[in-house]
C-alpha cells in the first residue's frame, strides 16, 4: 500500500488529538455494516485460488503432480509492498520490518521465518510497490539465493486513484507471471510462498467508524476504496463493489500463475477472508496491520509453509 506526505498526516492527527479525539482500537466492531459485495460462486473460486470440480463418471482422474515442498528452508526473502514491510505498525509513516509477518524478529509477532526456524532472512518488500515493481525485487531477491521466497503484493494496483485506474487484469497477469518466470529461471530450486491480497472492501469496514482514520484517508490512502467513507449512495456502494470485484479477480491470477509452478504454494484466499478487526490495525491510519495485525498474518501462513503437504 502507499505511503502518505509524513507532514500532512502528522498535522491531521495532530490536530485531532488536540481536537480530543483518542486513538481507540480496542472497540469490538460489531454493529458495523459488512462489506456490500457478496462473493458469487465465482467469486469465491477466485478469492480461493478456484476449487476443484468432480471428474466425470467412468473417466480416470489425472495423476496429482509432484508438488515438492521443504517445511524447514535455511533462508527467506519477502518480496512485496508496505504491508510485509510492517508500514504504521509502529511508528507513524515508517516502515517497522521487525514486526513484518514474513521476516520480522519481533517475538510477539512470531513472524514465517521465525516459525520455519531460518538461519537467513532479508526483507526485500518496498512500501508503495506495485506488481510491475515485482520483477526487479526478483532480481535483488537472487543474490541472496534464498531457499524460500515470500510474496504479499496487489493491494497498490487497486489503491488507485479511482476505479478507472486501478491495473488491468491482463496487466497484472503479466506482471506476476513475469516474475515468478523470472525467479524460477534464476533460482528453479528456491519454493514460492504467495499470500492473496486483504479484503480491502472489509478494512474500510472496519475502519470507517474512527475519526482519524477517516480524516488521514482524506490525505489520499487507497482512494479509490476510501474516498467519502461514510457515504452509503449507490455509486459508493459501486465504487467499493468494483475495487473489490479487481482484488478477487487479482487474487484468481495470483492462484492461477503459482499453481504451474511446482514449488509455489498459494495460500488459498486465507488472507482475502481473514476477518481484520479494529484491533488488527494501524492506529496510525486504521488500514494497514499494526503488530498484532501482522503476528495474525503470520499465524495464518506460517501453518501454510509450515504443512508438509
Amino acid at each position: 500500500m502507499r505511503r502518505l506526505s509524513r507532514r500532512a498526516v502528522v498535522l491531521a492527527v495532530t490536530a485531532l488529538l488536540l481536537g480530543g479525539c483518542g486513538f481507540g482500537g480496542d472497540h469490538p466492531d460489531g454493529g458495523q455494516r459488512t462489506p456490500s459485495a457478496q462473493i458469487s460462486h465465482s467469486g469465491k473460486a477466485a478469492a480461493q485460488g478456484g476449487r476443484r470440480t468432480a471428474a466425470p463418471r467412468g473417466t480416470r482422474r489425472a495423476a496429482a503432480p509432484d508438488r515438492p515442498w521443504n517445511a524447514h528452508p535455511a533462508s527467506v526473502v519477502a518480496l512485496g509492498d508496505s504491508i510485509t514491510r510492517g508500514f504504521d505498525a509502529c511508528h507513524p509513516l515508517s516502515d517497522c520490518p521487525q514486526v513484518s509477518w514474513a521476516t520480522g524478529s519481533r517475538t510477539s509477532v512470531d513472524s514465517v521465518s521465525a516459525r520455519l526456524g531460518v538461519s537467513g532472512r532479508w526483507n526485500l518488500a518496498r512500501s508503495g510497490a506495485h506488481v510491475a515493481d515485482l520483477r526487479a525485487q526478483v532480481r535483488a531477491a537472487t543474490a541472496h539465493h534464498p531457499a524460500m521466497v515470500t510474496v504479499l503484493i496487489g493491494a497498490n494496483d487497486a489503491c488507485a486513484a479511482d476505479v478507472g485506474a486501478m491495473t488491468p487484469v491482463a496487466d497484472f497477469r503479466a506482471s506476476f507471471a513475469g516474475a515468478l518466470s523470472s525467479l524460477h529461471r534464476a533460482l528453479p530450486a528456491t519454493q514460492v510462498l504467495v499470500a492473496s491480497i486483504p479484503d480491502l472492501e472489509r478494512l474500510w469496514s472496519v475502519g470507517r467508524s474512527n475519526v482519524i482514520g477517516r480524516e488521514v484517508w482524506k490525505l489520499g490512502l487507497c482512494p479509490a476504496m476510501l474516498d467519502d467513507p461514510t457515504s452509503d449512495s449507490a455509486a459508493a456502494r459501486d465504487r467499493r463493489d468494483a475495487v473489490r470485484d479487481r482484488v478477487i479477480a487479482y487474487n484468481s491470477v495470483l492462484g492461477q500463475v503459482c499453481s504451474q509452478y511446482a514449488r509455489c504454494r498459494y495460500d488459498g484466499g486465507a488472507v482475502f477472508r481473514y476477518p481484520f478487526t479494529t484491533g488488527d490495525l494501524s492506529a496510525w491510519d486504521w488500514f494497514h496491520p499494526n503488530e498484532r495485525g501482522q503476528g495474525r498474518l503470520a499465524r495464518l501462513l506460517g501453518a501454510i509453509a509450515l504443512s508438509p503437504a
